[in-house]
């Protein structure tokens, strides 16, 4: 049942039960001319803990004594299915980008706590998690639903995850899967690269399309080309969110939603054409985001 709310606040998550994790592997997943990404894989030292595709687990890393604070939680998608060690004990995929951001007003740069920390990690080092927790994004009901997954950065991780368990566990699913996916250049496209491409199994699949939307000029750090992308799209697109089984997935940065508006607007006529059928949509648990 795709009843479950998203929790908007990191403040609103339980942590009270947590676990300890092995780091069991880290391997970095873009090359060194772009920003760091590594997909680390943790084995959860409690055989009971189960999580399902969807589901992200918090990371509890040390946070700044300075600024009175003692930790630092943060959400991570599952980034794969399911699977266990040998020995019996669930293990995880995460993905994870090396941050850092520029304090507006002092212009200072500040490095991301979290994602600096686990990306600091070896093999063998031990973390602290909580979780699981759900996400919006659910396989629904109806199998044969439209399912639109938008995407940029590691927001690819639970849309990763998400059509593995379609097309591995889903055998009578027979709706149309598209994914569009933004980045600066072609480099950054996670699990979409030379390096990496598990999207490639599906490309043979008669339901599944895959959608890159790439910067012109990127070395001129020029907007994600959305309008590019999706303009010969369109007309299909609109009428996909006039059926009643069409789902919308945002997972990414938040200038995704000022862009895709911009985009939507444009085809659609007029911004408040656009905002009357975005709020149909999301009324319905039809259009649901995860922006950071």
């Amino acid at each position: 049942m795709m009843t479950q709310q998203p929790v908007l606040r990191l403040s609103d998550y339980d942590t009270s039960s947590r676990f300890h994790a092995t780091v069991a592997s880290t391997e970095r997943i873009t090359p060194d001319d772009v920003d760091e990404v590594r997909e680390l894989v943790l084995d959860i030292d409690r055989p009971s803990f189960t999580y399902q595709v969807g589901q992200s687990i918090g990371v509890i890393a040390p946070g700044d004594p300075e600024l009175g604070q003692l930790e630092h939680f943060r959400l991570y998608s599952v980034a794969d299915l399911p699977e266990a060690t040998e020995s019996g004990h669930p293990r995880i995929k995460i993905c994870v980008r090396r941050c850092h951001y520029i304090d507006e007003y002092s212009g200072e740069r500040y490095i991301g706590i979290a994602s600096n920390y686990l990306c600091d990690l070896r093999a063998g080092d031990d973390i602290t998690i909580a979780g699981p927790y759900g996400l919006p994004f659910e396989v629904p009901e109806n199998h044969a639903a439209n399912l639109v997954l938008i995407c940029t950065s590691t927001g690819i991780a639970p849309f990763r995850a998400l059509v593995k368990h379609i097309y591995r566990d889903i055998p009578d699913w027979t709706g149309r899967v598209w994914l569009f996916y933004g980045a600066e250049n072609p480099l950054e496209l996670l699990y979409m690269n030379d390096q990496k491409d598990d999207f490639v199994n599906y490309y043979d699949e008669e339901t599944f399309e895959g959608f890159r939307a790439l910067s012109p000029r990127p070395h001129w750090a020029d907007p994600i080309a959305w309008d590019y992308a999706i303009e010969t799209r369109a007309d299909e697109l609109i009428k996909m969110f006039d059926a009643p089984d069409t789902y919308v997935y945002i997972a990414g940065l938040e200038t995704m939603r000022r862009d895709l508006d911009e985009v939507f607007s444009k085809r659609m006529g007029s911004k408040e054409r656009w905002a009357r059928r975005k709020a149909e949509l999301a009324a319905g648990r039809r259009w649901v985001e995860l922006l950071y």
